[in-house]
């Protein structure tokens, strides 16, 4: 399967503010890539930078083959964007903007438009500036959406959605990466980003720390095991093992989390009087979280 973003240590300053740095990743043609981060992290310099919105300061990087800077033209006509913050004409209506995106990208069949309008009862008829954040939202994602594009690139594209809603916008975003359309997604929704993503990428600090399959980072995650005694135990038997952490303890239960083989700590716990053992469903979301602390806020 052919590349449809390749950046390569793409690096990108503000004076002395933070940019990216060295940022390398790869995004295949019809999958959804997922990148995540905490604010202020690069994920908004990291768009611009693909949609040739700014120049990198170093590292290159292409998007469906194209020269973000010098084909900027050419790879708009393909690319389908839904900002972190939609600024229109507050005066407008919605059925105007999306007639203005629909002349200007040269789109004359109306009929998925229509379809995409009718799926989220987006407004068309009142001015944009009255319409509450969702309702804006739902005109955002219809004019992303519209033409067709081979690239959609989106940026918190829930935001102000309503819970059935947003499992319509999963739905729309599987239909799309399966007819051939590729997907980068930049999303707080930790739920929304383990449902659709095949891939992901989180950035923090202005570089990458790391990039694997939601599969992958599920192994990588800590087990948390709770194991029951009918008599007092004593933990430190757990706590020697590699790889394991006693996250507490009592005279009948020994909470773990195990980030290295488990046929240990069974064996260890099979030792002991367990009356009860149980190991719920990894925790993506502390997993990720761990990748975000101690980073300043704003983006």
């Amino acid at each position: 399967m052919s590349a449809a973003i390749v950046a390569e240590r793409l690096t990108r300053t503000f004076g002395a503010h933070r940019g990216v740095d060295d940022v390398s990743f790869t995004v295949r043609e019809g999958e959804i890539f997922g990148f995540l981060g905490p604010n202020g992290a690069g994920k908004s310099t990291t768009i611009r930078l693909l949609l040739g919105l700014m120049r990198p300061d170093s590292g290159s990087i292409t998007s469906l083959g194209f020269d973000p800077i010098g084909d900027d033209v050419a790879l708009h006509r393909q690319v389908g964007y839904l900002p972190g913050e939609l600024a229109w004409f507050a005066n407008l209506s919605g059925g105007v903007i999306l007639e203005r995106f629909a002349r200007a990208r040269g789109l004359t069949d109306s009929t998925y438009r229509d379809e995409l309008v009718a799926r989220f009862e987006a407004e068309l008829d009142r001015p944009v500036g009255q319409l509450s954040k969702g309702n804006r939202q739902k005109l955002g994602i219809v004019a992303a959406f519209m033409h067709r594009p081979r690239l959609l690139v989106l940026d918190e594209p829930t935001s102000g959605l309503d819970p059935l809603l947003q499992d319509s916008f999963a739905r729309l975003m599987h239909e799309s990466a399966d007819a051939g359309a590729t997907i980068f997604l930049s999303s707080h929704e930790l739920d929304e980003v383990q449902r659709v993503v095949g891939r992901l990428a989180i950035i923090r600090e202005g570089r990458i720390v790391v990039t694997d399959t939601i599969e992958g980072l599920r192994r990588r995650a800590p087990r948390r095991i709770t194991l029951q005694f009918d008599r007092p135990t004593d933990p430190s038997a757990f706590a020697t093992l590699d790889g394991v952490a006693v996250e507490h303890a009592d005279d009948h239960e020994i909470a773990l989390s195990v980030t290295g083989a488990m046929a240990p700590v069974l064996q260890c716990a099979a030792h002991h009087d367990v009356v009860d053992l149980t190991a719920p469903p990894t925790d993506l979301d502390s997993l990720f979280l761990s990748y975000y602390r101690d980073d300043d806020d704003g983006d």
